[in-house]
């Protein structure tokens, strides 16, 4: 009764294959933009924007070129952290050594530098898959880390690899206070959300998929593996490093390689595999998950006044965000967005059992 398409006739094939061909869904989503855009910025604490709402946007991001590779083509990555370093450490450069550059220009610089490492290390790929590709990536990681501490060139000869950015300005505009820093990276998921989602639903989508379920059937019916593959490394890591720049641009301000280390890598796997691999909204969903959780579990003791040492609390919320993931996907191991979607088939067959 809630969630029904009765009477929403469609006419054309473009209104059928529109992104959110349901009534409620157009409605849900321009009411949640319209709280995000309006309502947050008027109501929320600084300290919410610092801590959860920009880390959340940025990471949302990164997950979403992350799930492209991972999700949608089924190319497993352990060097995602690598290519946020290789985009902030690439707009960085071109901030510092180009007078008046526009900082959108250097974030947009850094996600193309990024593409083209994403592609050299996706052309193993062509050959080899599943952990074998893991640890192929997992060389990038490597080498990057690597190249942010031993080349000089790329921290702009800095001895320690910390690099720092300040007076961000975008069209004459200030970026300073934590309300524009929100707005600016929420401009930036919001374009990229946009643009995966039609990609993924395009003939281009369909190729990635294709590959992901069984690329040899999908080369019989005429799809390239070696255009399929390297586009969803290109793609993946251009977000990726767009999400990277803003990491260090927006959120951290100066930043050193371990910003982007190993961790990083294995956080945003993490996410897709929680929020639900193969979905743009389960990206969002694990981002949630992994940056909000851990602040909810070491908050949890004060609430309830139970006197406990800092040390323990904080191995305690580790403790207990392991035990969760775990029983998270044990009980659901498609992630949260399956349990999105089967909420909402139940709501098309409310209060019918069938």
């Amino acid at each position: 009764m809630l969630y029904r398409e009765n009477g929403q006739f469609k006419t054309t094939y473009r209104s059928d294959s529109q992104v959110f061909p349901i009534a409620q869904d157009r409605i849900a989503i321009a009411l949640i933009l319209a709280f995000a855009l309006v309502v947050v910025p008027l109501a929320a604490p600084e300290y919410l924007f610092r801590a959860i709402l920009i880390p959340f946007l940025i990471l949302s991001l990164a997950a979403i070129g992350l799930n492209i590779l991972v999700g949608y083509c089924g190319q497993i990555s352990l060097g995602t952290g690598a290519f946020m370093a290789v985009g902030a450490y690439a707009a960085y450069n071109l901030q510092v050594r180009v007078e008046g550059m526009p900082v959108i220009v250097s974030l947009l610089f850094g996600g193309l530098c990024a593409t083209g490492v994403g592609v050299l290390f996706g052309i193993p790929s062509l050959r080899i898959k599943g952990l074998y590709l893991a640890v192929a990536t997992l060389a990038a990681q490597f080498f990057v880390d690597w190249a942010c501490l031993r080349l000089k060139w790329v921290t702009n000869d800095s001895s320690s690899g910390s690099v720092s950015v300040a007076g961000l300005n975008v069209m004459g505009l200030s970026i300073e206070s934590p309300v524009q820093k929100y707005l600016f990276c929420l401009a930036f998921v919001i374009v990229f959300a946009v643009i995966a989602k039609n990609l993924v639903r395009g003939h281009l989508g369909r190729e990635w998929m294709a590959i992901r379920d069984m690329d040899v059937a999908a080369a019989v019916i005429g799809i390239r593996p070696v255009y399929a593959k390297l586009t969803a490394f290109a793609v993946s890591s251009f977000i990726v490093g767009v999400a990277g720049a803003l990491w260090g641009f927006v959120h951290l301000g100066s930043w050193e390689p371990a910003a982007f280390n190993i961790d990083r890598s294995f956080q945003l796997l993490f996410m897709i595999i929680i929020g639900g691999l193969g979905s743009i909204m389960g990206s969002f969903f694990g981002a949630a998950f992994i940056v909000v959780l851990p602040i909810l579990l070491d908050q949890l003791p004060y609430w309830f006044g139970i006197p406990i040492d800092t040390a323990l609390s904080a191995h305690l919320t580790f403790m207990a965000f392991g035990a969760l993931i775990v029983f998270f996907l044990i009980v659901e191991p498609h992630g949260i967005a399956r349990l999105w979607s089967t909420g909402k088939e139940k709501l098309r067959l409310w209060p019918f059992p069938h």
